[in-house]
């Protein structure tokens, strides 16, 4: 896959929030900037009267407010559309994420020795370092039943189910294949942006990282990176809040119109690859970026 960039840019970023932590939001903020390569970070802010316009008024930080809240994969569109022809790689991030200088150099370094890979998502912890499992299948609805409405009766009678479309009998200690990454962390590469499109703004909130892996799934490889981590704290608003929950039910009502229900063939095939450990592990060298 060849460039359309003559040398190697830098990387745009994006955070998009809504009534955010300040701490949380700065330590994200910091993360970008701390890295010792340069991060064009964009701040897209959907909260009610520009909330977070004061926490980054004095940071080196493009500032977009937002005449409403636009969701996720809108509000983060408009720095995407934007970075398509500035930079190499873009990096979507959520608000309540932070890692240390080193994780975008790593990746940065991995992405340029794998042209084969259009995203990147690293190792995510919960801030007490349990693991999160972010790595998944792209879903059928069964899977997204069990895992969100299961409970201890899905988890007793269809654990090997749930176990099957979270991976977790593969082996995540090499960087592997995966088909559905976490739109907590999306490090993508912006020529295969330029091919697929960015994010599918049907969805407001919810299943629009998903789409965007298949989509980047069907022309290049979605890979897990398990050599460096972030920390994410995962709030699982859904879980809590009824408004998100129906936010939730929409979008995936969306997902499966659009890419079928029960008859979904590339799915099968995608995630068919994930369990073959040959095709699926990625051996890549590397050489240090940034120190």
């Amino acid at each position: 896959m060849s460039s359309h960039l003559s040398e190697p840019a830098g990387i745009t970023a994006s955070i998009v929030g809504y009534s955010e932590n300040p701490e949380q939001l700065l330590a994200a903020i910091q993360s970008c900037l701390s890295a010792p390569i340069k991060v064009d970070l964009t701040m897209i802010d959907n909260s009610p009267g520009n909330a977070l316009r004061r926490i980054v008024k004095d940071l080196n930080v493009s500032y977009i407010a937002s005449p409403r809240n636009l969701g996720f994969g809108t509000a983060h569109n408009i720095a995407l559309r934007e970075s398509l022809n500035q930079s190499k790689y873009h990096l979507v991030l959520n608000p309540d994420v932070r890692f240390d200088s080193q994780v975008l150099p790593a990746l940065y370094d991995f992405m340029e020795a794998a042209p084969e890979v259009g995203l990147v998502m690293p190792r995510v912890l919960y801030p007490d370092n349990r693991e999160q499992r972010l790595c998944k299948l792209l879903p059928t609805p069964l899977d997204l039943i069990l895992r969100r409405f299961g409970g201890k009766y899905g988890a007793k009678y269809f654990q090997n189910r749930i176990s099957r479309y979270l991976l977790a009998n593969a082996d995540l200690s090499l960087p592997r294949m995966v088909p559905s990454l976490s739109g907590c962390f999306m490090f993508l590469r912006t020529e295969v942006l330029r091919e697929v499109g960015v994010f599918d703004e049907q969805y407001f909130m919810y299943m629009e990282d998903v789409d965007l892996c298949r989509r980047i799934g069907a022309v290049s490889k979605t890979v897990f990176f398990p050599e460096v981590s972030i920390y994410h704290e995962y709030h699982k608003g859904s879980y809590r809040d009824v408004a998100l929950l129906k936010r939730h039910l929409i979008s995936a009502f969306r997902y499966f119109q659009k890419w079928g229900w029960l008859q979904d063939r590339e799915r099968d095939l995608r995630n068919s690859v994930a369990f073959d450990d040959e095709t699926a592990t990625l051996r890549v060298e590397t050489s240090d970026h940034a120190a």
